[in-house]
């Protein structure tokens, strides 16, 4: 006749399965698994200047499974693209200005960073009967001058130059004034600037030291403006607060400020983030 089963060793094998149970409901205390990086498209509104530079920092990025997609154009018309309610991932300003302009009308989330400089220079046509050596000539009457439109970071970059070379020896107080009346056509963004030159429909225009390219140097040649009457250009980046996919467009921001990203920008004539 079999021996009956004790309770003791029922109540035994019952808390060894609830204890069990309980084992397997409780979470594992091991190192929780890393997120993925950051990858995706990423959505760039980026002024024209910018263009070379931030191609080859698509090259780069891609590698790192972020595929920049950019919009080039003057800083003014991408912001109110923007504030219209055009969607992206980042704005890239060459001023401070219109990156004001993007947090006073909450598009952007984050504090942006800055990421570069530049400074001017002026173009001219290259020609055996360039009509601009100088400076100075930009003054003289009949001279065809190109400016970016005062609304643009090159346009008012560049009047801040001209008022203060009408105040440097040689120049004349009225200098400036009499360089506005030369402009005969105001762009948008500086690389039209740049074609009104090369096409020879202008004498003289002022850029970007960044535009000064290879390319650009087979067409113009380049009129040095002294360190006492340049200025320094402003570059500003943010993430977009409609941004899809803000991890992948910090992870950009974050290498244009690394080392890397930074040598990227000096090869394209870019100063450095920090304050030259």
């Amino acid at each position: 006749m079999p021996r009956p089963r004790s309770r003791l060793a029922t109540r035994t094998t019952c808390g060894v399965v609830a204890a069990l149970g309980l084992f397997l409901l409780i979470p594992s205390c091991g190192t929780p698994s890393k997120a993925p990086p950051p990858a995706g498209r990423v959505v760039v509104f980026a002024a024209s200047s910018l263009a070379e530079a931030f191609d080859d920092c698509a090259g780069k990025m891609s590698e790192k499974e972020v595929q920049l997609r950019m919009s080039y154009g003057g800083s003014q018309l991408l912001a109110a693209q923007i504030a219209n309610g055009a969607i992206g991932d980042v704005y890239a300003s060459a001023d401070e200005r219109w990156m004001r302009e993007m947090i006073q009308g909450g598009h952007v989330v984050d504090e942006p960073k800055v990421f570069a400089h530049n400074r001017l220079a002026v173009i001219i046509p290259i020609s055996t009967q360039s009509t601009v050596e100088k400076l100075q000539d930009m003054a003289r009457p009949g001279v065809r001058v190109v400016l970016g439109v005062e609304q643009s970071p090159i346009g008012r970059y560049s009047r801040q130059a001209l008022a203060k070379l009408s105040t440097l020896p040689g120049f004349g107080t009225d200098f400036a004034d009499r360089v506005l009346a030369n402009v005969v056509s105001s762009e948008d963004d500086v690389k039209q600037v740049v074609a009104k030159v090369q096409l020879r429909e202008a004498d003289a225009g002022i850029v970007y030291q960044s535009d000064l390219t290879d390319a650009v140097s087979r067409y113009a040649a380049v009129i040095t403006i002294p360190d006492t009457a340049n200025v320094v250009a402003t570059y500003e980046i943010a993430v977009l607060r409609k941004s899809a996919n803000p991890r992948a467009a910090r992870a950009f921001i974050a290498f244009l400020l690394s080392s890397e990203g930074q040598a990227v920008l000096a090869e394209r004539g870019f100063l450095p983030a920090v304050t030259p």
